[in-house]
C-alpha cells in the first residue's frame, strides 16, 4: 500500500515540519532556559494543571516521550529543584509530579520569550481562521486516541 499524492504531501509535511519546530524550539529554550523542550513541556503543563501537579502517567500520556522517557526527564527536573514527587494519597502505586516554586520562577523567566519564539515562528504563518482549523484536526486527533 502506497501514500496517495496528497496524502504524501500531507504527511510529509507534518514530518518536515515537526522536526523543523522540534528542532528550533529546542536550541532556542536551551539559550535561554537551560531545559530541554520535553523538559520545558513538563514545566508547562504542570503550570497549566490544578494545584500545579499532575499525575506521571498523565504527563507521560500527552508528551512524545514514553513513560519511562518522561520520568527521567522528571528525574532530572526534580534534581535541579524545578519539581518535587508527591505520593498518591489515592493510591499507593501511583504518584504527583509537582512545580516547586523554583520550578514556577524558571517557568515564568521563560514564558514570554518563548510565547514570542512560537508566535514569531509558527504561529504568526498562519490566519485565525487557519488556527481555529489546525485546533480542531489536532483535537480530532487526540480525541482518536481515547477510541482505540
Amino acid at each position: 500500500m502506497e501514500f496517495s499524492q496528497v496524502e504524501q504531501e500531507a504527511w510529509g509535511g507534518f514530518l518536515s515540519a515537526f522536526a523543523y519546530i522540534n528542532r528550533i524550539v529546542e536550541d532556542d529554550l536551551q539559550s535561554h532556559t537551560q531545559v530541554t523542550h520535553v523538559e520545558f513541556e513538563i514545566l508547562l503543563r504542570l503550570s497549566w494543571a490544578e494545584n500545579q501537579k499532575m499525575r506521571i502517567q498523565d504527563l507521560a500520556a500527552q508528551s512524545i516521550l514514553t513513560r519511562s522517557g518522561t520520568s527521567r526527564a522528571i528525574a532530572r527536573l526534580e534534581k535541579a529543584g524545578l519539581v518535587m514527587r508527591e505520593e498518591a494519597s489515592e493510591d499507593r502505586r501511583g504518584s504527583y509530579t509537582v512545580l516547586t516554586r523554583e520550578g514556577m520562577k524558571r517557568f515564568q523567566n521563560a514564558i514570554n520569550p518563548h510565547v514570542t519564539f512560537v508566535k514569531e515562528h509558527f504561529l504568526n504563518l498562519f490566519s485565525d481562521a487557519e488556527l481555529k482549523q489546525m485546533a480542531k484536526f489536532w483535537k480530532r486527533i487526540e480525541e482518536s486516541q481515547h477510541t482505540e
